[in-house]
């Protein structure tokens, strides 16, 4: 998905690095907000992968979920690493942010294998499209870090092609998907809003506070892209917006 910084070029901290950039408190303190946030939901992803690997049909299914959940501890490991070097408490840093994830993944629990395919599809890409969207405001090297962590674990061409094949089989499949994935959408949404709304360093970065340029007109566009990318993922599975 294209973000803010592919269309111009870096001005404020985004064209600083992060030892120019640190210099700000309350840039300081957003940035280990949004590396704390990041970090948990990776721990999260770890977790999640793994215990749905358990519903996998067959060996290699487990294999393939394995792989991509250990990726995830992977990039939780780079976040964790990075917070430190920053003197932030790697566990301090991720706590503020437990319950509001925790929250989002026991309401959103797949009862099957092709759930759990589209909500690691769905719901990662539509937090990995918010946080692009945010890197596009940070310090160079902050950006390059979320940037690598964000990278697509092979959940993408994997869940499309066993979601697409379980729909070419049973059609049925496809309303229920389609149903689930709206879902996850509005609670991806809830929980990014509220995970910006209850910290003051972060959303005052998103609104125009320590990053130049963005007001609350932009993170409506910036919700409008997300939504988009949604539809245009449903579209890739098979599946209705």
């Amino acid at each position: 998905m294209d973000t803010p910084s592919d269309a111009s070029a870096h001005t404020g901290i985004a064209a600083q690095d992060w030892a120019e950039a640190c210099a700000t408190p309350q840039y300081r303190a957003a940035v280990v907000d949004l590396l704390g946030a990041l970090a948990y939901g990776e721990l999260a992803a770890f977790e999640r992968l793994a215990e749905d690997a358990k519903l996998a049909p067959t060996l290699a299914d487990k294999a393939e979920l394995a792989a991509m959940a250990s990726a995830e501890f992977g990039h939780f490991a780079q976040l964790r690493d990075r917070l430190a070097e920053i003197d932030a408490d790697p566990t301090e840093s991720m706590r503020p942010f437990a319950t509001a994830l925790d929250e989002f993944h026991r309401q959103t629990a797949p009862s099957d294998w092709l759930e759990g395919l589209v909500k690691a599809y769905v719901g990662d890409s539509i937090a990995s499209d918010f946080y692009r969207e945010v890197a596009a405001r940070l310090d160079s090297d902050t950006r390059s870090l979320v940037l690598r962590v964000l990278d697509d674990t092979g959940h993408a061409s994997f869940a499309v092609e066993k979601v697409r094949a379980a729909i070419e089989a049973d059609p049925r499949v496809g309303g229920r998907l389609a149903l689930w994935a709206r879902r996850l959408m509005g609670e991806a949404l809830s929980q990014a809003q509220r995970v910006v709304a209850e910290r003051d360093a972060l959303s005052n970065m998103l609104v125009g506070g320590v990053a130049e340029g963005f007001d609350l007109a932009e993170v409506g566009k910036m919700f409008s892209r997300i939504t988009e990318a949604h539809t245009k993922r449903m579209a890739a599975l098979g599946l209705a917006a």
